[in-house]
């Protein structure tokens, strides 16, 4: 009596499942580092932020550091998640850092690496608290402190520049608590004093902090200008080398004019003052985040033609100031879309297709100056 023939199939496609499941697939194209490039611009202050955390496939992180060269910008402002590398106290896990930094160096990039988020085991137990990614209390300082000197170690002859932390001026990236300004300045100490045990030649960079108008008191952050006044209140000004901001236009144009009640892009010049007023005006300044979005289902954002006006200016408008060491736009790609107002940060699609502002900035930064 034969078998049905449904009962044939059955088996043949679960015989081809345990097939499938035992080969081992092979992980992509090889991918090499090839010959060292140099980037041609006519503005060595121009960058990018790239967005190369989340992305898995060696040959997109090389494509999309390629992109950047090609494009003119000499600078990549990149994150390292110290949850990522140490998902074991003492114990880390660099290829992907690795694969980041070296593909980015051989295409002649300086890297600006930040540094934060936070493992599971320096975290409260999430049975007696529940906390975020952004959560470090005081006891977990010191091994915060252990990452960055691991970190600045490895790549003491790759990596020039790191930044601690990111907009520590925001709840949400404050561990969803109040912020706290003398806090991170006493992280700020930590990381600054194990990065340079590490490299004394390594550029800590302050702040990243976000442009807000949040008064005292309220649970989403603190505006930016008392926030930076409360880091030097607390003794920041002997940890660090350069300070980190970003300038988002938002609804205004690129040349609206610096106000303590308004966020725009020349903001960063009232953060300037403060740095002078404290003493620090020998001090850096690195735009590591900066643009507008053209979304239309933002009612923060503006046209496509504004955005490109408004990039292309602030790119000009940069070369001149001698505070200014880099302008690092938000942001190159994203490794998939959101498909929210978030892709309109990006000058790239998700598969690496420029967009109209990533062909005009590469336009402006590579055109001759002779033409």
């Amino acid at each position: 009596m034969s078998r049905p023939v449904r009962f044939d199939l059955a088996l043949r496609i679960g015989l081809l499942v345990i097939f499938l499941l035992a080969v081992e697939w092979p992980a992509g194209p090889l991918v090499t580092e090839g010959p060292p490039q140099t980037v041609s611009t006519n503005n060595p202050k121009a960058g990018v932020h790239t967005r190369l955390t989340d992305e898995d496939a060696p040959w997109k992180i090389q494509r999309n550091l390629q992109l950047v060269r090609e494009m003119g910008a000499s600078w990549i402002v990149e994150f390292f998640s110290w949850a990522d590398i140490e998902h074991r106290q003492n114990s880390f896990d660099w290829w992907h850092t690795d694969q980041v930094i070296d593909h980015a160096r051989a295409q002649g990039l300086t890297v600006i690496a930040r540094l934060g988020l936070v493992p599971a085991w320096a975290r409260p137990d999430p049975r007696e608290r529940e906390t975020t990614l952004n959560y470090i209390d005081p006891d977990h300082y010191d091994d915060f402190g252990n990452f960055v000197y691991a970190f600045v170690d490895r790549y003491r002859d790759r990596v020039d520049h790191i930044i601690i932390w990111n907009e520590p001026n925001l709840s949400f990236e404050w561990g969803l608590r109040q912020v706290d300004a003398a806090a991170y300045v006493e992280l700020l100490k930590v990381a600054y004093r194990r990065a340079k045990e590490a490299n004394p030649e390594i550029i800590v960079l302050a702040g990243a902090l976000a442009p807000t108008l949040e008064p005292e008191g309220s649970p989403s952050g603190l505006n930016d200008l008392i926030y930076l006044q409360r880091m030097y209140d607390a003794g920041a000004q002997d940890c660090y080398d350069a300070l980190a901001v970003h300038a988002y236009g938002l609804l205004t144009p690129m040349n609206d004019v610096p106000d303590p009640g308004r966020v725009n892009f020349r903001r960063i010049e009232l953060l300037r003052d403060l740095m002078q007023q404290n003493g620090d005006g020998a001090k850096q300044v690195y735009i590591t985040e900066a643009g507008w979005n053209d979304s239309p289902r933002w009612n923060q954002a503006v046209t496509p033609a504004q955005r490109i006006a408004n990039t292309l200016q602030a790119l000009e408008w940069v070369k001149d100031k001698d505070w200014i060491e880099a302008l690092a736009l938000w942001v190159f790609s994203y490794p998939e879309a959101t498909r929210t107002f978030y892709d309109n940060w990006t000058l790239m699609t998700d598969d690496l297709y420029p967009k109209p502002i990533y062909d005009e900035v590469k336009k402006q930064l590579t055109l001759s100056r002779d033409q």
